[in-house]
């Protein structure tokens, strides 16, 4: 069987003006990935990444690991349905129904680098609402459309794939969230669950043959505590 590493993106810069860029520690999360895989002697035959900085800039940083180890690193192939759902546009959408049961969400979402409990409190009220279909918009991508682009990432991988591939797909939480629920049938509401859990640069590996896929590992961030500095265990 082949396999299929799906990797969340190291950690962004949360409550910059720019979320899309690694902090200092993604980019040393994405490095101590990169070192530890090549250190396994792991081959990658193909490797994909969203469009967003973010998971590019941590697949740059790991497979150049690879290099340096003299193992080598497929070019990193681009296809926009490994990206993130819009997180603000679900916020935007959906905020008005918010504050009138929650006044101060408006304040703790403008500031959510200084009020981050309350922050994913309230952001895992207004996913679930998403997920749910309470306020589909024609201007908010929906999350059966969200599932069904991620689908669609997927099955291009399989197609050109052959059994004994190892593959890597440079991502993020939400998509690795759709790919959960795709591959195990499990609730989107408990998909998201799980999804609030995923450590930056984790690793969650499928396993294929053709193109039944099957969820192997989840959330493995050996690599992480291996070096037993608590502050590169991140989950945004």
């Amino acid at each position: 069987m082949g396999s299929i590493y799906l990797i969340r993106h190291g950690q962004a810069s949360f409550g910059a003006d720019d979320y899309d860029v690694l902090s200092p520690i993604g980019i040393r999360q994405a490095e101590v990935l990169g070192a530890h895989l090549a250190q396994l002697g792991l081959r990658l035959d193909r490797c994909y990444s969203g469009d967003l900085r973010r998971q590019q800039h941590t697949a740059q940083a790991a497979l150049a690991q690879f290099d340096a180890a003299g193992l080598g690193a497929p070019a990193i192939q681009i296809d926009p349905a490994f990206n993130e759902f819009d997180a603000d546009a679900v916020i935007r959408a959906l905020l008005p129904d918010l504050l009138t049961e929650e006044p101060e969400a408006l304040h703790v979402l403008r500031n959510g680098a200084q009020n981050r409990a309350e922050f994913q409190r309230l952001f895992s009220k207004l996913v679930l609402r998403w997920v749910a279909g309470e306020r589909d918009m024609p201007d908010l991508q929906s999350w059966k459309d969200f599932v069904e682009q991620v689908r669609g990432g997927l099955e291009r991988i399989l197609t050109e794939a052959n059994s004994k591939q190892n593959i890597a797909v440079f991502t993020s939480g939400g998509t690795i969230t759709a790919l959960l629920h795709l591959v195990t049938g499990i609730p989107a509401e408990s998909a998201f669950g799980l999804n609030w859990q995923i450590v930056n640069t984790s690793l969650n590996r499928l396993k294929f043959r053709g193109n039944e896929v099957t969820l192997a590992s989840f959330n493995s961030h050996v690599h992480l505590e291996l070096l037993k500095a608590p502050e590169l265990i991140t989950y945004r």
